[in-house]
């Protein structure tokens, strides 16, 4: 039976670090499953802008990012959702009235905002994109600002209680631990893009793995016949119904072995 595996980026396909780390042993499995006929898809929270060279060489299907804001298939985009300018506006005031920090993500443009806090997490992925010669000048001054979805850094004096009261009309919230959320338009997510693609293929669920390492990969495991959890991803554990080895021990190779994808 054809089968289809949805991949998260960081922590699943490659570190989480500057250094983007892939095991040969990752390569050697998407190789092995393709030529066996099976379909291969990674299905982010990155825009589909920051699904670098790095991601792309490994050979896939298509794509799901931004949370499901963008599908894209064989080069093609078939779905994309962005959000209101009057409701981007609302946001950055938002964030500013409850002192988290932002980077808004549009498929085509990051925006920061000079305006807020300086919070380490978004200095750090202003400097990793900075360092990956990415343009991290766009402000949400810019007279074409707007965003299909965005993510916060919080601490102790940012009132994270209001911020969530605030976003609920617009935004579902996920939790990535480690003051640190992301925000997903309603309707849209890491299930309503699996399922985009499922119904393009005439597949259904059961032939749906998805495997992944944070919390932000749960709705992936709801779309999905079987969840797998990489052995690095610790929050992601007790929710998946399959849990493999770690990144750096071969994580994605052993599960892929484990479900048939390298036959036929």
């Amino acid at each position: 039976m054809r089968k289809i595996l949805f991949f998260d980026i960081d922590g699943t396909l490659m570190e989480d670090n500057p250094s983007h780390f892939v095991p040969e042993s990752t390569v050697k499995a998407l190789k092995l499953a393709r030529e066996a006929g099976h379909l291969l898809y990674v299905n982010t929270g990155r825009p589909v802008i920051n699904v670098d060279a790095d991601v792309r060489v490994l050979g896939f299907d298509g794509y799901i990012c931004g949370c499901g804001t963008y599908v894209e298939a064989g080069g093609k985009e078939l779905f994309y959702h962005t959000i209101p300018v009057d409701v981007c506006r609302e946001m950055v005031q938002l964030i500013r009235d409850t002192d988290c920090a932002p980077l808004f993500e549009r498929r085509d443009a990051f925006f920061f905002d000079p305006a807020t806090r300086d919070l380490p997490f978004i200095r750090e992925i202003r400097d990793t994109f900075r360092m990956q010669e990415k343009n991290v000048w766009r402000s949400v001054d810019d007279p074409d600002f707007s965003f299909d979805k965005f993510v916060i850094a919080y601490d102790e004096q940012s009132n994270l209680d209001a911020f969530k009261a605030g976003i609920a009309p617009y935004f579902d919230y996920i939790d990535r631990g480690w003051g640190f959320g992301e925000m997903a338009p309603i309707g849209c997510s890491k299930r309503t893009g699996m399922e985009f693609v499922l119904k393009a293929y005439g597949m259904d669920r059961s032939q749906a793995f998805a495997i992944g390492d944070s919390l932000n990969d749960l709705p992936m495991f709801e779309g999905a016949g079987t969840g797998i959890a990489m052995g690095n991803g610790e929050l992601l554990i007790p929710h998946a119904d399959y849990v493999t080895d770690d990144l750096r021990h071969d994580g994605i190779y052993n599960a892929m072995e484990h479900f048939g994808f390298f036959e036929s």
